[in-house]
């Protein structure tokens, strides 16, 4: 989404990489153990995000590392009692929110003070479901985490929903969890749903955006109309005249 924003919409956009395993940072061949990253975000006061932000390769993408010190960094939060644990990301983007247009924040499938702290840095919220047997058992937590962050700390926190990835519409099972999935009105699912192909996989191991790796496989086509269907909630947001489609 972060790329296709950038490359179709012609929009800066700033890639924050929330995930120990780092492979958001991977697949923009920015991992790197010696750089800093999301892990300074979350331990340095002082932090100076011009020393953490990273051009990719791809005009108007920039990027914020993780890596597995983002594990010992939440560790720490937890440990010090002296700031406010959930309000440094928010805090840290402030300094460079004039030049960009989006944000994108990619999580840990997980809850924790890093992901608490990007609900409390968001104006949206997104969740990727697959269809499988443990699909939704972490959706009605994260909801409620959703809910408690909206209360307590971001008021204009908006759920906007729930998209289904490597949907086979041939499966039985996936179109019963998606049918499933369309009776649970606190969950609201975007209609676009990204459909199963091997070019996702393969695109992984080519380290290139779906976009660019295979511009005409099914992927690569649903991406493109979930960001479309995601600014349409989003009126006013994109810069106008200069929205390439």
């Amino acid at each position: 989404m972060a790329h296709i924003l950038a490359a179709v919409h012609d929009q800066r956009v700033l890639l924050v990489d929330n995930d120990k395993q780092g492979n958001a940072s991977r697949m923009l061949g920015r991992h790197s153990y010696g750089k800093p990253g999301m892990a300074e975000i979350l331990t340095d006061p002082g932090v100076d995000m011009e020393e953490l932000v990273r051009h990719t390769d791809y005009e108007g993408l920039d990027i914020v590392t993780a890596n597995m010190n983002l594990l010992s960094a939440c560790l720490a939060v937890l440990m010090d009692r002296k700031r406010p644990r959930e309000t440094r990301l928010r805090k840290a983007l402030e300094q460079v929110e004039e030049r960009y247009d989006f944000c994108i924040i990619d999580n840990a499938p997980d809850i924790n003070i890093s992901t608490a702290n990007a609900l409390v840095a968001s104006d949206d919220v997104l969740v990727p479901v697959t269809i499988d047997e443990f699909a939704l058992d972490g959706l009605a937590e994260l909801k409620e985490q959703i809910d408690n962050t909206r209360r307590e700390l971001n008021p204009a926190l908006r759920f906007c929903g729930c998209f289904i990835t490597r949907y086979d519409r041939l499966n039985e099972a996936d179109r019963q969890g998606q049918e499933y999935l369309e009776t649970l009105a606190e969950y609201p699912l975007f209609h676009t749903r990204i459909r199963r192909t091997v070019k996702m996989k393969q695109s992984t191991f080519a380290r290139e955006p779906i976009l660019l790796y295979s511009s005409r496989c099914g992927a690569s086509r649903d991406y493109k109309e979930l960001v479309e269907e995601y600014l349409g909630m989003c009126p006013g947001r994109t810069r106008k005249g200069e929205n390439r489609k």
